[in-house]
């Protein structure tokens, strides 16, 4: 009786059915529990998952002595869990709670279930210590406690959970150090996430693999493995280290502090006279430009073998990009060459990248040209774990752009285009700082000349203040972001045929968040996947990012994204 419509609350006659085994009424849209569900002794699966049963669990259903799975996810239960559904012992597949109201405690009755292989009670509002006695639960492989309200320290009980394959506690109150036992756990996802954790991240089994775990959102913790980008711990020095130490160091660093004072002061002065001298020719990012590889005009003619026709794969307003090799370092590039049209600015303005094999976001989301007899190719497809991953690449990247640099790089033209994808899917910021580029080229080559630059980035992404004449800032780029993430996940371009008057593709999506978010989704993410409730609530937190997006918090909500979509689809399988 699935997915039939079904309304208004479960008859409470149900009960009568002594002899039922199964009983499946989910995805309908029923409102009440009956308690006489009590009554069927030998109901051995009860699914009532994705309805709008409002309500309190009925602790009569602790009597259905046969049950081994029990499914009331995704409803509007509240109260607590009553402790007489934790003692059926015969519960050994699922009990899933998940993404209701529920209250209070996890119950400490929760060890009598020493057989159960799949428990989700996350996405609720439980609190209180997670209890000691979940440790006797030694089957379990899926452990779902995440968003709710959990507090304390993660129990160093749980040691014996030795089976767990997920274990999902992010987004709770918990705090304390991590218990360096998970690493001996064999776990596939382990999600720690968005707690009040301190101290130094385990660096073994599971912790050495950044894929399979997320610790964002724990400001005080420290070490672990480099990709986790985490401070390093403070050495630890014993107070009776410090104390022997003392009448030794005060000398010591009042000395270094005058020696010091004098050195800086003379830094000053020679920094000074200097600058005086090269201020013309400073660039705005020196250190970062001696890292790079100079390749000599000569070196660009032979790779591309004379800026040859052949070689050309792609033109723009600004530039001509050619596909070429150095012989070298045996590296295939992309040599951009700007269009200044001016004279000998060829040697000056060209840029060589690395060679994206995959092209450019643009292609992967929409038709493009691929010939002189207006032929279109179609877009090719891209998953939505595709999708989070190359909005992380996206977001992390232009938060370098914009704190991880010396000066701050403003890219002024973040567009699907702009972003290019290499042969593992990774996605990278083309022509950050371009436009700087191109203005500081035109004057210094072209001074007298009336050559007019536009460097305000492309219509539908910039930021509406360019429009009025303000000055280029990270928060137009913040701005381009999310209008690149709406773009992503709707399949729409800002610059649409339906995006006129006072209608653009922001307000689309806002005027359509939450609740009918899956009428604008992409296409090909609902032929991916069904119209469960967790993609709809992974597409509403997605598309809300994109409406109203802040740089400093967009990477860990991502992340926060990915994780829930990689535990819900690992859920489904």
């Amino acid at each position: 009786m699935a997915v039939n419509n079904l309304a208004g609350p479960i008859p409470s006659s149900i009960g009568r059915l002594h002899n039922l085994h199964a009983l499946f009424l989910d995805r309908n849209k029923f409102t009440e529990l009956p308690s006489s569900l009590g009554n069927l002794t030998l109901l051995i699966t009860l699914n009532l998952g994705e309805n709008n049963i409002h309500g309190s669990i009925p602790p009569s259903l602790g009597t259905c002595h046969s049950l081994l799975e029990l499914y009331l996810s995704q409803n509007n239960l509240n109260g607590p869990i009553p402790p007489e559904i934790m003692k059926l012992s015969t519960l050994s597949s699922f009990l899933m709670l998940d993404h209701n109201a529920l209250t209070g405690s996890l119950p400490s009755e929760v060890g009598s279930l020493k057989n159960l292989g799949y428990m989700d009670v996350s996405h609720n509002k439980l609190s209180g210590p997670i209890p000691n006695t979940l440790s006797s639960c030694l089957s379990l492989e899926w452990l779902h406690l995440e968003d709710n309200s959990f507090e304390g320290e993660i129990p160093q009980s749980l040691r014996t959970l030795r089976g767990l394959r997920v274990l999902d506690l992010s987004l709770n109150n918990l705090s304390g150090l991590i218990p360096s036992y998970l690493g001996e756990f064999q776990l596939d996802i382990l999600n720690l996430s968005f707690n009040r954790l301190g101290g130094q991240v385990p660096i073994q089994g599971v912790f050495q693999n950044v894929s399979a775990i997320s610790v964002v959102g724990n400001n005080d913790l420290c070490g672990g493995i480099a990709e986790l980008d985490l401070p390093p711990c403070p050495s630890s020095k014993s107070s009776k280290n410090k104390l022997s130490h003392k009448m030794i160091v005060i000398p010591v660093v009042v000395g270094v502090v005058i020696f010091l004072c004098l050195l800086v002061s003379f830094f000053i002065f020679i920094f000074l006279q200097r600058h005086r001298v090269s201020k013309k020719n400073a660039s705005c990012t020196p250190s970062i430009m001696h890292r790079f590889l100079r390749v000599s005009y000569a070196e660009l003619l032979k790779a591309t073998n004379g800026f040859s026709e052949a070689n050309l794969i792609g033109v723009g307003s600004y530039a001509s990009v050619y596909k070429g090799i150095l012989d070298n370092i045996q590296m295939v590039v992309a040599v951009k060459v700007l269009n200044l049209h001016t004279r000998e600015v060829l040697r000056a303005s060209s840029l060589v990248y690395e060679f994206m094999a995959n092209g450019n976001l643009g292609n992967w989301l929409h038709q493009v040209d691929v010939g002189d007899h207006e032929q279109l190719k179609e877009p090719r497809n891209l998953k939505l774990i595709q999708r989070l991953d190359i909005s992380i690449d996206v977001a992390s990247a232009l938060k370098y752009l914009h704190c991880g640099c010396e000066s701050t790089i403003i890219h002024v033209d973040l567009k699907p285009s702009n972003i290019l994808l290499d042969d593992e899917m990774t996605a990278h910021i083309g022509d950050f700082g371009l436009a700087k580029i191109i203005s500081t080229v035109s004057s210094d080559v072209a001074q007298g000349q009336s050559n007019s630059v536009p460097i305000k980035g492309t219509i539908g992404y910039v930021a509406p203040e360019y429009g009025m004449g303000d000055m280029a800032s990270t928060l137009g780029d913040v701005y381009s972001f999310g209008i690149l993430l709406l773009e992503m996940f709707t399949g729409l371009r800002p610059t649409d045929d339906m995006f006129k008057n006072h209608l653009n593709l922001h307000y689309f999506v806002k005027n359509a968040l939450p609740d009918r978010v899956m009428e604008i989704v992409h296409p090909c993410i609902l032929l991916e996947h069904n119209t469960r409730r967790w993609i709809k609530d992974c597409m509403v937190s997605v598309l809300r990012i994109g409406v109203a997006c802040s740089m400093g918090s967009v990477i860990s909500e991502l992340h926060k994204i990915k994780n829930i979509y990689t535990n819900e689809r690992l859920n489904q399988n």
